[in-house]
C-alpha cells in the first residue's frame, strides 16, 4: 500500500462548513489523531492529508480541508485551499452539523460538488450528541446520506464500507501495458544526465516498468548511446524515451518500430491526450509578444539544462523565431486565470492525479486557451510528430 504513488491513489476530500465535524471523521476514519480537533471556528488552516487504504477501494489519499464558509482576510485564503482541495478530489464526503438546518452556504458548496460530477457521501456528524436531526428536508434529492460518530466510531465501519462500495472509480487507462502482447520486448531509453536523479529512476519510469509487466511484457532499459545495439539485439515491438531524447533516439530507432514518450503515454493515462494533440495546432498562430505558460506538475530544483525551464523555451524560439513571453509555474501553481495566455505547454502530469490533470484542462477549454503536453510539443518541434503518435492511430489521424 505505501508503494502507490500519491498521484495513482483515490483522493477524497473531506468538506463541511467550519465545526462541521472534518477534522474528527478524519481521525475517525484513519484511526490516528491525523487532523487537530478543536470547538474554535477555523482550526484547520490547510489542508491535511492522510495515505490509507480503503477495501475494496484500495489505495486513497484523505484529504481534510479547511472549511468553506471561512471569514477575514485569513479566512479567504483558508477557502481558496478548500477550493484548491475541491479541485483534487475524486470523491468527497460532504460534513454536516446536525444542530441546525443544512445552510445555504453548504446547498451551495454541495451543488459545486455535484456540478463536477465529483462522486459523494453527505455525512451527518456527531450522531452521540444530536439523535433529533434538525435538517429536515433540507438536503437534495436522491444524496447518499450516512450517520456517525466520530467520537464514539458508531457508524465509521459502515462509512467505510460505503466509500469502498460506492465511491469505485473507473480504472484509468494504462500507460503502455495495452500496446503490446505478452513476450514483447519494450526499451526504455533513459538520459542519464545532470538532470537524473542518483541511485534511482523517476516515478514515470518505475510506473511505466510496472505497467509493462502486468501485461506479462518483457522490458530492456537502456541509455541514449546505446539504442542502435539494444534494437539489434531484441528488436522491439515499442520504444519509449525520454522526451528531451526524442531527435536522437529517433535517428536510431527503425521506422518500422513503435517510437513513443513517457509524457505523450502519460497523457492518455490521465485522458488528456485528444485535447493536447488538438492543443498543438496552435504554435502555427503564435506571434510576437504573445505569453506562453509552461507548467510542470511536480516541484523538482531546476538545474541547468532542466526540460521545462531550459530546453522547452529553446526549442519554442528556434522553431517559431518569435518573441515570445514565456511565463512557468509547478505543483500546485497552476493559474486561475489563463486569459491572458495563447498557448500552454504542460508536463505528462504524473505527480498529479488524473482530476488534477483533467481540471487543469478544462479550465484552458473553459477559457478558450489551447494546451499541449512537454512530449508532443518536443516530437512536433523535432518533426517527428507523426511518428510518436503511430501507437495511437486514431489521434495520429487528427494530425492530417
Amino acid at each position: 500500500m505505501n508503494g502507490t504513488p500519491s498521484s495513482e491513489r483515490i483522493h477524497i476530500g473531506i468538506f463541511g462548513s467550519r465545526n462541521a465535524g472534518k477534522s474528527s471523521l478524519m481521525n475517525a476514519l484513519t484511526g490516528q489523531d491525523r487532523s487537530v480537533v478543536s470547538s474554535v471556528k477555523g482550526t484547520t488552516t490547510d489542508t491535511v492529508s492522510k495515505a490509507m487504504e480503503i477495501l475494496p477501494l484500495g489505495p486513497v489519499v484523505l484529504m481534510d480541508a479547511p472549511g468553506f464558509d471561512d471569514e477575514g482576510e485569513l479566512g479567504s485564503l483558508r477557502v481558496e485551499k478548500c477550493m484548491k482541495t475541491l479541485e483534487r478530489a475524486d470523491a468527497a464526503l460532504f460534513a454536516i452539523d446536525p444542530s441546525s438546518p443544512m445552510s445555504n452556504d453548504e446547498k451551495l458548496f454541495y451543488s459545486r460538488i455535484q456540478s463536477r460530477n465529483i462522486p459523494s457521501i453527505v455525512v451527518i456528524t456527531k450522531k452521540d450528541e444530536v439523535p433529533d436531526y434538525g435538517y429536515g428536508s433540507s438536503l437534495p434529492e436522491n444524496v447518499r446520506v450516512m450517520h456517525v460518530s466520530s467520537r464514539t466510531g458508531e457508524g465509521i465501519k459502515e462509512l467505510k464500507d460505503a466509500i469502498g462500495a460506492f465511491l469505485i472509480k473507473d480504472r484509468q487507462l494504462p500507460i503502455a501495458g495495452d500496446l503490446i502482447t505478452p513476450g514483447d520486448v519494450v526499451l526504455l531509453v533513459i538520459p542519464i544526465d545532470k538532470a537524473a536523479p542518483k541511485g534511482r529512476l523517476i516515478l514515470p519510469q518505475q510506473q511505466t516498468i510496472r505497467d509493462i509487466l502486468d501485461a506479462d511484457g518483457r522490458v530492456m532499459i537502456t541509455s541514449v548511446e546505446r539504442v542502435a545495439e539494444c534494437i539489434a539485439d531484441l528488436r522491439p515491438k515499442l520504444v519509449i524515451t525520454d522526451s528531451q531524447a526524442f531527435r536522437p533516439v529517433s535517428l536510431s530507432v527503425p521506422e518500422d518500430v513503435l517510437l513513443t514518450s513517457f509524457s505523450i503515454l502519460f497523457a492518455r493515462h490521465k485522458g488528456n491526450l485528444e485535447e493536447a494533440v488538438k492543443g498543438i495546432a496552435a504554435i502555427k498562430h503564435l506571434k510576437d509578444g504573445d505569453r506562453i505558460l509552461i507548467s510542470e506538475g511536480c516541484t523538482h530544483h531546476r538545474q541547468c539544462g532542466d526540460i521545462g525551464s531550459e530546453k522547452i523555451p529553446k526549442l519554442l524560439r528556434k522553431l517559431t523565431g518569435l518573441e515570445l513571453c514565456l511565463e512557468f509555474s509547478s505543483g500546485q501553481g497552476f493559474p486561475d486565470d489563463l486569459s491572458p495566455y495563447s498557448l500552454i505547454i504542460h508536463c505528462g502530469g504524473c505527480m498529479l492525479t488524473e482530476r488534477d490533470m483533467q481540471n487543469r484542462y478544462r479550465k484552458a477549454d473553459e477559457q478558450d486557451v489551447p494546451i499541449t503536453n512537454y512530449g508532443l510539443f518536443i516530437a512536433y518541434a523535432n518533426g517527428i510528430l507523426e511518428r510518436s503518435l503511430s501507437v495511437f492511430p486514431d489521434y495520429q489521424k487528427m494530425l492530417l
